[in-house]
């Protein structure tokens, strides 16, 4: 029964001194906190939304550059895939006017 007692009373005093402690901190201290709260969200709010504002900035230029390269290569690709056509096509007209005949 001691255990049982010393468990009790430990417990129950010391959740009643929290309790009533905060109890009569509390209208003095939350209005403090508040005070010091509010500029800090509002200046953190801020930065997120400059911190947002600059990510848009960043990603839109990184897809500006994404789309010229793409454009780039592309035109490379087309101009490479011509050349291998014309030569191709200049392969087949020698081919004919030999009739066929390799050297």
């Amino acid at each position: 029964m001691g255990l049982l007692d010393n468990a009790v009373k430990g417990t129950v005093l010391t959740g009643l001194a929290i309790g009533i402690g905060a109890a009569v901190l509390a209208p003095v201290v939350l209005p403090v906190l508040a005070g010091v709260a509010k500029p800090l969200a509002k200046a953190a709010m801020k930065s997120g939304i400059m911190l947002y504002n600059k990510s848009k900035e960043i990603i839109a230029e990184a897809g500006e550059v994404t789309e010229d390269l793409w454009a780039e290569a592309k035109t490379e690709a087309d101009a490479e895939m011509e050349e291998e056509i014309e030569a191709v096509t200049i392969d087949q007209t020698e081919e004919v006017k030999t009739g066929g005949q390799t050297s």
